[in-house]
């Protein structure tokens, strides 16, 4: 499983990002080819807290403005769902991730 933003981390290290509120994402793209339309998840991306969301998601969003509109019926539908998702920050799979990566995601109590 290739994830963007953890290369050279520790399991630890993902694991104080992930209690800090860290997240694992990923974006929809739709690509139109007048009858034939994919709507296809981008790969996954670590966002560390307070990271944009959005704005990490804006070549996948731009890419569906661009080039997903254009076939019918699917391009619009496929296109409006696509935006939604990533202009909602994309869609949110932190605790499938970190269950492959056998990563707790339990906050520990500090006394």
């Amino acid at each position: 499983m290739q994830i963007q933003g953890i290369e050279g981390m520790t399991t630890g290290q993902v694991q104080f990002e992930l209690q800090r509120g860290a997240k694992f994402v990923f974006y929809y793209y739709c690509v139109s080819l007048l009858v034939i339309t994919f709507r296809r998840p981008s790969g996954i991306y670590f966002l560390r807290a307070g990271e944009s969301t959005v704005v990490k998601g804006l070549p996948w969003t731009l890419l569906t403005v661009v080039a997903g509109w254009w076939g019918i019926p699917w391009g619009p539908i496929y296109s409006i769902q696509s935006l939604v998702v990533n202009f909602k920050g994309g869609k949110d799979v932190t605790v499938e991730v970190a269950r492959q990566l056998n990563v707790s995601l339990a906050v520990t109590p500090t006394t």
